[in-house]
């Protein structure tokens, strides 16, 4: 079992930029606006495959985890990287994967590579439009399944489209609507993705380890079952395994406890009935199984540093 001291945490773009590059500019976009909003509404950052690679460090082998997504799109070069316990070599006219807390490390990238490069977190994505999907139901961000798609020329040609048409979006926006559309984009271009993947991908053995697959059936049990059920009790029991091996099962294979993921899923759907709906503070804390208001104001404070009401009002539009 990898050590824990031996996998570097990146929690966002800077970070990202910090550990595989030796220098790098405030935005990968030099026309980009310079439009920060506070409060935690998340990031998006999008670059180009060469710029990335001529201030490249060299951190083959060097083992990450992400506090959030990635997707890039690989039009010339080759890349190997390891993405949870698999090493792949992806070839050009390939869109790839990286999901939030899986194991990451990039092995080598040619020097001819070209693409874009795109990362984000779970709160920039939450904004962009009502009933979205949630993104660990998109099957390429889901351990027990591949996490690339090879792509047509067309299929190829439309994705850069939707990459150049989200960047443009990105770099024009001047307002809090502005960046709205910008979300809207990212929304279209994973929707686009996952029509493509579940075109191309018949029903394969994905080979994955006893421990894999169960944090995986762990990770899918949360999202159906996370309102009725808040207790890693609860889904160890589902799993036919005791509590205590389930948790060890998730903190080495996610570096998070089972419980993290119960209260993110809580949080993350306390955040988009806050920002979705018009339901008050209480009706919700009715719908997600609390006991009062109260006791969902301390969960959310703790995990956001605000209360529903601060959290609705600053991103409010």
């Amino acid at each position: 079992m990898i050590k824990k001291s031996n996998i570097k945490l990146l929690s966002n773009q800077q970070d990202f930029k910090d550990f595989y590059l030796k220098e790098a500019p405030a935005s990968f976009c030099e026309e980009c606006g310079n439009i920060a909003y506070e409060h935690g509404s998340g990031f998006l950052e999008i670059a180009r495959l060469e710029d990335l690679k001529k201030q490249q460090k060299n951190t083959k082998g060097q083992q990450t985890r992400r506090r959030f997504y990635s997707m890039i799109l690989l039009a010339e070069g080759e890349i190997i990287e390891t993405i949870g316990h698999q090493k792949f070599n992806f070839k050009p006219q390939t869109m790839y994967f990286v999901s939030e807390s899986q194991l990451h490390a990039i092995e080598c990238w040619s020097d001819d590579v070209k693409g874009i490069y795109c990362m984000f977190d779970a709160d920039y994505f939450l904004l962009c439009i009502k009933h979205q999907i949630k993104l660990n139901q998109f099957p390429f961000f889901q351990i027990d399944k591949k996490p690339y798609i090879q792509l047509s020329k067309r299929e190829m040609e439309m994705i850069e489209h939707l990459f150049w048409k989200l960047n443009s979006e990105k770099c024009m926006k001047t307002t809090f609507n502005d960046d709205l559309l910008t979300r809207m984009f990212l929304n279209v271009i994973l929707l686009e993705a996952e029509r493509i993947y579940n075109r191309q991908t018949i029903q394969e053995n994905y080979s994955l380890s006893r421990k894999d697959l169960i944090v995986s059936e762990f990770q899918l049990l949360v999202t159906q079952h996370f309102i009725e059920k808040k207790q890693v009790n609860d889904y160890a029991n589902m799993l036919f395994v005791h509590p205590n091996y389930l948790n060890d099962l998730v903190k080495e294979v996610t570096g998070h406890t089972a419980s993290h993921f119960i209260q993110k899923q809580l949080l993350q759907e306390a955040k988009s009935r806050l920002l979705q709906t018009s339901d008050t503070v209480s009706m919700i804390a009715s719908e997600l199984n609390f006991t009062d208001d109260s006791y969902l104001n301390r969960f959310f404070k703790k995990q956001t540093g605000l209360t529903p009401l601060m959290f609705r009002k600053n991103h409010k539009h």
